[in-house]
C-alpha cells in the first residue's frame, strides 16, 4: 500500500473521530469504512484481523448506543465547544493513560469546558452531570470504540 494511500485512509480515520462528535456526521461509519478502504488494499492478514476485530467493536458499540439514553445534548443546552473540549480530553487521556484514560479524559474535558462557561465548581459539576445523561454515555462509547479501532490500525501500520 502507498503513502498516498495510507494518507487517505489516516484522513478518513480522522475526519470519523472529528465526525463521532459532530451531529449528522456518521463517524463510527467512517473510520470503519477507512479501515475497510486499508485491508482491502493491504494484502496483509493483519489488516483483514483489524477489519473484522473492528467490525465486531463498532457492532457491539452500536448495540450498547442503542441501549442508552438517545442524544439530545443540543437540547440540553450543551454547546458544541463544550463537546470540542470532551473529545479533545478523551484524546488526551487515551493517549496518557493508554486506553483506559480516554474515560475520565472525556468527563474531565466536559467538566473543563462547562467549567469555564460557567465559572463555578458546583454549577460545572451540575452541569457534566446533565450533559453526561443527556447523552454523554452513549457519545463516550462510540468515540471510545473509534478510539480503539484507530489505535490498532496505527499498530498494524506501523508495526505490522
Amino acid at each position: 500500500m502507498g503513502a498516498w494511500d495510507l494518507l487517505l485512509t489516516g484522513l478518513v480515520i480522522l475526519f470519523g473521530l472529528c465526525g463521532v462528535l459532530l451531529p449528522g456526521v456518521p463517524g463510527s461509519w467512517l473510520v470503519w469504512a477507512g479501515t475497510l478502504w486499508w485491508a482491502l488494499k493491504d494484502p496483509r492478514p493483519v489488516a483483514w484481523w483489524v477489519l473484522v476485530g473492528a467490525t465486531v467493536a463498532l457492532l457491539l458499540s452500536q448495540v450498547v448506543h442503542w441501549t442508552l439514553s438517545p442524544r439530545r445534548l443540543r437540547a440540553d443546552g450543551i454547546e458544541g465547544r463544550v463537546l470540542a473540549y470532551a473529545g479533545a480530553g478523551s484524546f488526551l487521556g487515551f493517549v496518557l493513560v493508554p486506553v483506559l484514560g480516554a474515560v475520565p479524559g472525556f468527563v474531565t474535558g466536559i467538566y473543563a469546558g462547562e467549567r469555564i462557561r460557567l465559572g463555578r465548581h458546583g454549577e460545572a459539576v451540575a452541569a457534566t452531570r446533565t450533559a453526561m445523561r443527556a447523552g454523554g454515555w452513549s457519545l463516550l462509547t462510540e468515540l471510545f470504540t473509534c478510539q480503539l479501532i484507530t489505535a490498532a490500525w496505527l499498530g498494524a501500520v506501523v508495526w505490522g
